[in-house]
């Protein structure tokens, strides 16, 4: 038997026909065109998959279930996105409209819930019962899930760790509070403090590797800089993962999962990244080094973790 996972984003929508220990064995894309109505999406996701079933000799009878991860916030219980803002969705009911064309079980989940599912089932958490994943990108995501269970609070919106403030009255952050940890940790965040290091600081390695163009700026910039070896650089670094390791010792010292995994554009630099910041979290842990027993390890499904994980949502909901 096969299962079928959606990543439902507001540029493109991945699907992917998955084995039951989580191996790909056929997937394809279609954009979203996010401008249209619910059901004319909908429609397309379904097209897809009967696409690639097609493709693959499957029938329906072949099919286990179908999970679907969307951006905002899902209720699981009733199949309904509640509200997504990229995607226009309000109280939209996406499982009963799937199952016009797949008349199969089918799961709602959060994205970033589904891919911190994906590294659980299939990737670097796979042998840990408490896990959380942290994707570092243009925000922070978070995915937690304790004893096999998602972590999503009692209306399904809970959990978002990015949101945190870890600096009051600090930077402005995207939903609208200030000094949250989305606003330092994200990839967003650390380009807009190396932007303006470089800015500053005319003769930073970080302006030779731009070629003089603040907009040419990235992640993995102030990285290489630091590397060979400019102050400036690294102290941008210093600073992000300061901020990053003050938000993860949070999220120990509440939860103690077993591993952390960080994903997202940022944890590329993998070494780079996590050797400083485990200095950092031990540092700041609450009861010292002998506390931090947490491992930070790299996530490893990269950008197939959504898919896989909407995919292994039967697993979690069949129990």
């Amino acid at each position: 038997m096969y299962n079928i996972g959606i990543d439902l984003g507001g540029t493109n929508i991945a699907v992917a026909i998955v084995t039951e220990t989580g191996e790909i064995v056929r997937k394809g894309s279609t954009p979203t065109l996010n401008d249209r109505k619910y059901d004319a999406i909908v429609k397309d996701m379904a097209g897809l998959c009967m696409k690639l079933m097609a493709e693959e000799g499957l029938k329906k009878e072949d099919i286990h279930s179908v999970g679907i991860g969307s951006p905002g916030t899902p209720d699981p219980v009733h199949g309904v996105i509640v509200y997504a803002n990229n995607l226009h969705f309000d109280n939209a009911p996406i499982r009963q409209e799937f199952q016009k064309y797949l008349n199969v079980p089918v799961y709602v989940e959060n994205d970033a819930n589904v891919a911190a599912l994906g590294e659980y089932e299939s990737g670097a958490g796979k042998l840990y019962k408490d896990f959380v994943a942290i994707t570092l990108g243009t925000g922070v995501g978070s995915g937690i899930i304790i004893d096999r269970k998602i972590i999503s609070g009692s209306w399904y919106g809970g959990a978002e760790v990015g949101h945190m403030v870890i600096q009051y009255g600090g930077e402005p952050c995207t939903c609208g509070r200030k000094g949250c940890w989305e606003a330092y940790s994200s990839a967003t965040g650390l380009i807009r403090d190396a932007k303006r290091a470089a800015k500053e600081n005319p003769k930073s390695e970080m302006n030779t590797l731009l070629e003089g163009n603040l907009e040419k700026m990235n992640a993995k910039i102030p990285f290489d800089a630091a590397q060979k070896g400019d102050k400036v650089a690294q102290e941008v670094i210093d600073s992000y993962i300061g901020h990053l390791a003050v938000g993860l010792v949070n999220v120990i010292n509440i939860f103690q999962p077993e591993i952390i995994v960080l994903g997202g554009g940022v944890s590329a630099q993998r070494d780079n990244l996590i050797v400083p910041l485990k200095k950092k979290i031990v540092d700041e842990i609450y009861g010292g080094e002998a506390a931090f027993k947490t491992k930070i390890e790299i996530a490893q499904l990269g950008n197939d973790a959504g898919i896989i994980g909407a995919a292994m949502l039967y697993k979690i909901n069949e129990v």
